[in-house]
């Protein structure tokens, strides 16, 4: 029989000069959004739950970097085939200097104790999160904090444009949009600070190509998408993990108030969408998440993919993979 587990993580940082509101909040939304909607047990043996309230200080559900690698241990190991997983992290995101990337950085997220004890890098998250996993079972995730994209590694992202066609145009026309930009300051003369603003311009062009990291010439899918190139290749695992994150990697994810109470946007839209229709597939939660977002926040929600999965299949209660590997 399979069994349904859950790790969620909120973090306010209090006391700190980082302090959030609606972390804990998030974490308590959507324990009530799993265990009404989809069937989870609340029981200390089937969902864990970390957060920094007063009263959790000096126990394992304070959310330390140890006792949050500890929680993610307990999530993805000693499973069955047919496992239903949920991860959820709500808190700070934050990014340090890889100087071995493209981009100079890593994304991270940071524990309560991250001032001592440093943030957690993506690779990492990656190493505990994903490769352990039992590949029959299924895995959803939702982060909700800055610099999300690509917190996990998982080598195929989706995300929305404006019109809400699933695809990367969005980032492809940045990084066009300034190439255009850098010609465009040429026009009508020469000067040495138009050079310098072409110069920064073309840069960021750059770096917005490096990042699509499509360079191996590998087969795209129909959607026109290749793996994200990371240093290993995570696209081989082939594991049944599904993220949504709250924003792009160069982007922030808002801390709100919705009715008078503290949230994370992307928590709150992804629960408002997964409460309106259950039975919506991936694809179609990612359009509503940014529709719902889109009419006060600026912020892109993506999703994340361990393989070419089809996007169109709901998001269900036990494992079903459509793969082309």
């Amino acid at each position: 029989m399979s069994r349904r587990k859950a790790l969620l993580i909120g973090i306010n940082y209090y006391g700190t000069d980082h302090e959030l509101n609606g972390c804990i909040n998030d974490a308590e939304n959507i324990r009530n959004f799993l265990v009404e909607e989809r069937g989870f047990s609340p029981s200390d043996h089937d969902m864990v739950m970390l957060s920094d309230s007063p009263e959790n200080e000096g126990t394992p559900f304070f959310p330390t970097a140890a006792n949050i690698m500890a929680g993610i241990n307990w999530l993805v190991t000693r499973n069955q085939p047919g496992d239903v997983l949920w991860l959820s992290y709500s808190g700070h995101g934050g990014q340090v200097r890889n100087d071995e990337r493209e981009s100079g950085f890593d994304d991270t997220i940071c524990p309560v104790d991250f001032m001592e004890n440093g943030q957690i890098p993506s690779q990492k998250l990656h190493r505990a999160i994903v490769s352990p996993m039992n590949p029959e079972c299924r895995l959803t995730i939702l982060f909700d904090c800055c610099h999300s994209g690509s917190a996990c590694e998982l080598p195929y992202v989706y995300r929305p444009d404006e019109e809400g066609n699933v695809n990367m145009v969005d980032t492809i026309k940045q990084g066009i949009g300034l190439i255009r930009a850098a010609e465009g300051l040429f026009e009508g003369g020469f000067s040495m600070s138009k050079i310098d603003d072409a110069k920064m311009l073309l840069g960021g062009a750059t770096d917005f190509f490096n990042g699509l990291h499509h360079r191996r010439n590998q087969d795209v899918d129909e959607d026109g998408l290749a793996p994200e190139e990371f240093e290993e290749h995570w696209e081989t695992e082939g594991k049944d993990v599904w993220m949504f994150s709250g924003c792009a990697d160069n982007q922030t994810s808002a801390d709100t108030s919705i009715a008078g109470a503290p949230t994370g946007a992307m928590s709150w839209a992804l629960v408002r969408t997964l409460r309106e229709n259950p039975e919506q597939s991936y694809i179609n939660i990612l359009q509503n998440t940014r529709e719902e977002l889109a009419q006060k926040y600026s912020q892109i929600p993506q999703l994340s993919c361990g393989g070419r999965y089809d996007l169109d299949q709901p998001l269900v209660k036990t494992s079903h993979k459509v793969a082309s590997r």
